[in-house]
């Protein structure tokens, strides 16, 4: 949520600023605003409620704004309705200090009222503007300069926080704080960049550094520096982001989300290919031995959003191949949990960015009571990376389509490959059925691709009943998983109320919802399941329903209860919901392009939840 961007260099710094959020409005937003300075000039700020593109105009792409150095923001309202005197930048009274903010501090109140009884006076809504000027009175009070400043508001802030900002005594420099929000900086060619994600800052250089918790970075042209809250100068290493710039653009593809869901062969077998190594699982990138894995007897999978649908997936699957007990959990929930946790326990924590909030919160917390942990993300260098025991990087690439789709089923496929060398590991499974099942894995992104080349069917059912107002997903086992993803990208970029259950627990309440027309996408890919959940099928038809059935190639018997029915190739039914679930996705996807609503950028959602 919200984006962050700031440039220092030799170049005019509106333009730049711009570029990069643009590339960052996939995080969503609600207004947006720069500051730009020239030289030893004042501050110029302009901010504007609505679309980037009304902030274009307002200064003729950047150009109508005179500056080298600059800093720039898309804002979530959080404290405060969306305005232009809630947008960011904002300032100090008097503009000594000007910033940008992404999180929340809690005690804001608190601390605005501190400011008050010292003569601040406040314009907006907002905790950020209490953010800024809190900085500024630390600055006029001790006089140590920015840095001083800076880490004496790190520590009365309680929250989180990715702060940027100006000091009009220090023309040509930006300063940055960090704690649980992210926030990168690059160097190149004589030009320092800062943003809160990559694709912001990617088109000028490929060589980032990550700001840690409780950090504090100086840029200035062409160089930057970092302390810590102890205000000493520390060192950090630069990543190279592998991906380029192009990874980030449409490729000639309507919507990202098009693009994305094409590219899920490639996200898979690139994920596949980087751990499986002449036939074998071979896990020593990620830091677990055979060893390591003889010793886990529980694991905790911690995640949200899709991720947890992945999650959930991945439960039927370790606890089929292998004799270990899994719980999946939703990492709002967890995090305040009253539980004990078991010794000789993995935590498992899943999430494309690596910096999803509740998801680093449970993950700091199972690290306290000395569980081992395991991130499976796709950001290197994120948050969530840098604290894991040990990482299991996805390579799906940049994804910047709100709903995912590619990193869902890398992450997938991580999984399924953790499971197999975990069972194999414990010798649980015979070499034989080790390698059968590998071969399984290795033969999904060709699947996918067949799947692919049949998507017009599912556009033209998903054209039939855009105007649906209820949907309704309905499986068993890893079809019930699926099923909860299909109804999230459903309800995420369509805005139809959508559910999943468990095909099962339909007699249980659900079963009342439904009417005649109502939309129900049974999800029938488990052969031992499959003839419970067609029975199931056939309670919702006698009551109205209008059937989708999804299966795979054989299972014709569907077409028999079915309205319309959609195959998929056959697969082993531990990774068969690898398969099934493109076609839900490009059923969410047409169903929105019928809607003319912006797929990309859905109302209300952001790609990274980076605050509670």
């Amino acid at each position: 949520m919200c984006g962050i961007v700031g440039f220092t260099g030799k170049r005019q710094a509106a333009p730049v600023l711009l570029d990069g959020l643009a590339k960052l409005e996939y995080r969503g937003y609600d207004s947006a605003g720069i500051a730009v300075r020239d030289g030893k000039k004042p501050i110029e700020i302009v901010k504007a409620k609505g679309k980037l593109k009304i902030l274009m105009e307002m200064t003729d792409s950047g150009a109508a704004v005179s500056g080298n150095c600059g800093i720039g923001h898309t804002r979530w309202a959080t404290h405060g309705e969306p305005s232009v005197t809630n947008a960011h930048p904002h300032s100090s009274d008097d503009n000594n200090v000007v910033g940008v903010h992404n999180g929340i501090i809690e005690n804001y109140q608190e601390l605005r009222e501190k400011l008050i009884k010292n003569g601040y006076n406040f314009v907006s809504q907002t905790d950020t503007e209490v953010g800024v000027k809190l900085v500024d009175y630390y600055y006029k009070k001790y006089n140590g300069g920015p840095i001083d400043a800076l880490a004496r508001a790190m520590t009365r802030i309680r929250g989180s926080y990715a702060m940027e900002l100006m000091f009009a005594d220090y023309p040509d420099e930006i300063y940055a704080i960090r704690k649980d929000s992210p926030m990168i900086v690059g160097v190149s060619d004589g030009e320092s960049y800062l943003a809160s994600d990559v694709p912001a800052i990617l088109k000028y250089t490929r060589n980032v550094y990550y700001v840690g918790d409780l950090e504090i970075a100086k840029l200035s042209k062409g160089e930057v520096k970092f302390y810590n809250i102890d205000r000493e100068e520390i060192q950090k290493e630069l990543t190279e982001i592998k991906w380029n710039a192009e990874a980030a653009e449409k490729a000639g593809y309507e919507h990202f989300m098009l693009k994305e869901i094409h590219e899920q062969p490639k996200a898979v077998k690139d994920t596949v290919n980087s751990v499986v190594k002449d036939g074998k699982i071979d896990l020593s990138s990620v830091g677990l031995s055979n060893d390591d894995l003889k010793k886990i007897e529980r694991i905790y999978i911690v995640a949200c959003g899709s991720a947890y649908h992945v999650g959930m997936a991945a439960q039927y699957v370790i606890e089929e191949l292998c004799s270990v007990q899994v719980r999946v959990e939703l990492a709002s929930e967890f995090r305040y949990r009253k539980m004990t946790l078991f010794e000789n326990s993995l935590a498992i924590i899943i999430s494309q960015s690596g910096e999803t909030a509740d998801s680093l919160a449970a993950l700091k917390m199972v690290k306290s009571k000395g569980i081992k942990t395991l991130g499976i993300v796709n950001v290197v260098g994120s948050s969530i990376a840098r604290e894991a025991d040990n990482v299991f990087y996805t390579l799906a690439g940049p994804e910047i389509s709100v709903a995912t789709t590619k990193a869902y089923s890398s992450q997938l496929a991580a999984c399924y490959l953790f499971a197999i060398q975990l069972a194999y590991s414990k010798g649980e499974i015979s070499e034989e059925e080790y390698s059968r099942l590998i071969a399984e894995v290795e033969a999904l992104p060709q699947k996918i691709e067949k799947i692919l080349e049949d998507k017009e069917r599912i556009q033209w059912f998903a054209s039939k009943f855009a105007a649906v107002k209820d949907a309704f997903f309905i499986g068993r086992g890893i079809d019930y998983a699926i099923g909860l993803e299909g109804s999230l990208k459903m309800k995420e970029i369509s805005y139809i109320h959508s559910e999943a259950y468990a095909a099962g627990e339909l007699k249980h309440g659900p079963i009342s919802l439904i009417e005649n027309g109502t939309l129900v996408i049974g999800v029938l890919t488990q052969e031992a399941l499959y003839e419970k959940t067609v029975s199931n099928m056939v309670e919702v038809r006698s009551r109205g329903a209008y059937l989708m059935g999804l299966t795979s190639y054989g299972n014709y018997s569907v077409e028999d209860i079915a309205d319309f029915t959609v195959y998929v190739p056959s697969a082993d039914h531990l990774f068969i919901g690898s398969l099934a679930v493109i076609p839900l996705q490009l059923m969410g996807y047409y169903v929105s392009c019928a809607k003319g609503l912006d797929v990309d950028k859905p109302r209300n959602l952001a790609k990274s939840v980076t605050v509670e």
